[in-house]
């Protein structure tokens, strides 16, 4: 089986967990670019959300709190993720205008990894996303 390929969409807000999805999507896609191909975010348009998608295989949403503004966007376009992950649920913290630490980029990217992993190995993703 081929590795599948995974976009990337996050809420990429103005809070630290915000843009700690922007630089964790950011490290994804240069660290692993035949894996991550595309990097979207949520203040994308819809059109541009969704042919964005058009050449990848599964979708990421990163979300930097609960108010989960990424997936909303995604939900509006009547698409729904493969993996969700929420920055907060990582035990990172909401902490409105503070700096994003690099151990929180190395911690949210570590747990993206692991979902899509445990994803793979569990072959429990649908991967619509090809049109």
């Amino acid at each position: 089986m081929s590795e599948r390929s995974f976009a990337l969409l996050t809420c990429s807000g103005v809070s630290n967990t915000g843009r700690l999805t922007t630089q964790a999507a950011s490290v994804l896609v240069r660290r692993y670019p035949e894996r991550f191909t595309c990097h979207l975010t949520a203040k994308q348009t819809t059109h541009d959300l969704i042919c964005g998608l058009e050449y990848t295989d599964c979708l990421v949403v990163i979300d930097g709190c609960k108010d989960q503004c990424a997936a909303k966007k995604l939900s509006s376009s009547g698409l729904g993720p493969d993996i969700h992950i929420i920055a907060t649920d990582q035990g990172i913290e909401k902490n409105g205008m503070a700096d994003v630490q690099f151990w929180e980029i190395e911690q949210l990217v570590q747990a993206i990894s692991r979902a899509v992993q445990d994803g793979e190995k569990n072959d429990f993703f649908n991967c619509v996303l090809s049109r």
